[in-house]
């Protein structure tokens, strides 16, 4: 049927509106650099408050799978269909609520699986779980030490023996970060080293970071702490840490919620990122803005905050370092709250020069649609397309899924 001029003009109108509608809508879930999948590739529950994640293969199927630490829910394991298709596994964590805070994922028991340590602050109910490398876990949290109110966690081979041990950082009243080395007789059963390799003042710790930072060969230790100063240790390489006060240079007060450590500067030597709160949800306390502190190489940080970050004015609970626009040099991600009230942010992101000196990029690589109470943030190629993607926690806001383009 032949259309009369009117009815051509309107249907073009439409063909346009629609048009105009699909690209808006695209720009908002995608840029050059990530697509928001969110909508097509997670369990959809904005109630839920995933604060830590990890991208791991933990049923040898080839692919990423996603563990999740929750606040007041059962832990959780999303299993990867191959294409970044995430499906909620119920069951494979007990299901009992807890303050959980923080898991990381490692081979504990040298058998050649995946197995699962958490922490959780209020309730002090650590798991641990040894993988059977087929999604499913066994509970074995009576081998874990002591109960604390938990904030920090790291594991790493803290003494050389090839086995990996854990960290633990406490807050609380007469808090003392835990040190617990895994057995060498029975790996995956723990010893509490605390009282001989850890020594000091307690602090209230809400990032623990294992790396080596002077060179040694040796895995050294960062606190950030919400109460002032972060700390420094250094290890001797058999799990005895040492503070080395004066080698951090601590310019302001701040009350720090995730240690990143990267080559920020090009120059092969891991320096130190703290993030940080204003406060905990509160009012205007702190300065929020990420410290950047620069490694001379020997282990001594001096903080080049001022000329190489971009003051904040938002919060950051987490982030993670990888390069997100494939030039070599490694660039920031940062999650991103407005305290006070604690309102949801689209999360930022900051590049980098190569010499450690960060613009902000945020409105050309993050999708508009990346807004919440973003906390956790993991790294991986979840579809197997070659390109690193964001696993995004969230508290109280939907947990979000960027795939790299």
């Amino acid at each position: 049927m032949q259309l009369n001029l009117p009815s051509k003009l309107a249907t073009v109108t439409l063909i346009l509106s629609i048009g105009a509608i699909s690209d808006a809508f695209s720009q908002k879930t995608e840029t050059n650099y990530f697509k928001d999948v969110t909508a097509t590739h997670l369990p959809i529950d904005p109630e839920s408050h995933p604060l830590d994640v990890v991208l791991a293969d933990v049923d040898k199927d080839g692919d990423l799978d996603a563990l999740l630490a929750l606040e007041n829910l059962p832990n959780r394991l999303y299993l990867n269909d191959g294409t970044g298709k995430f499906t909620w596994k119920k069951g494979a964590f007990a299901e009992k609520s807890h303050d959980t805070e923080h898991l990381r994922v490692g081979d504990f028991d040298k058998d050649g699986k995946l197995d699962v340590v958490f922490v959780a602050e209020d309730d002090r109910n650590h798991e641990f779980y040894l993988g059977n490398g087929d999604g499913t876990f066994r509970d074995v949290s009576d081998r874990l030490p002591a109960k604390s109110e938990a904030n920090g966690l790291d594991i790493g081979d803290v003494n050389g023996d090839g086995l990996l041990d854990i960290v633990v950082g406490n807050t609380g009243d007469n808090a003392h970060n835990f040190l617990w080395l895994n057995n060498p007789e029975k790996p995956g059963h723990f010893i509490d080293y605390t009282e001989k390799g850890l020594t000091g003042p307690g602090s209230q710790t809400q990032s623990i970071k294992l790396i080596d930072l002077n060179g040694d060969g040796h895995l050294d230790l960062v606190e950030g702490n919400e109460v002032p100063p972060n700390r420094l240790f250094f290890n001797d390489g058999k799990g005895h840490f040492t503070e080395k006060a004066k080698n951090l240079e601590l310019l302001v007060p701040l009350h720090t919620r995730e240690v990143l450590a990267f080559n920020a500067n090009g120059d092969k030597h891991p320096d130190i990122l703290f993030l940080n709160l204003t406060s905990n949800g509160g009012k205007l306390e702190k300065d929020p803005t990420a410290r950047l502190l620069i490694n001379d190489g020997k282990g001594n940080f001096k903080d080049e905050t001022a000329k190489s970050i971009p003051k904040q004015e938002y919060s950051s609970y987490a982030g993670t370092v990888f390069d997100f626009n494939k030039d070599g040099k490694p660039d920031i991600f940062l999650s991103a709250l407005k305290i006070p009230p604690f309102q949801p942010m689209q999360a930022q992101a900051l590049q980098n020069d190569g010499k450690g000196n960060f613009k902000l990029v945020t409105t050309d690589v993050i999708p508009e649609s990346t807004v919440g109470r973003s906390w956790g943030i993991s790294v991986g190629d979840v579809n197997k397309d070659g390109k690193p993607d964001l696993f995004i926690g969230q508290w109280g806001t939907q947990a979000r899924l960027l795939l790299g383009k």
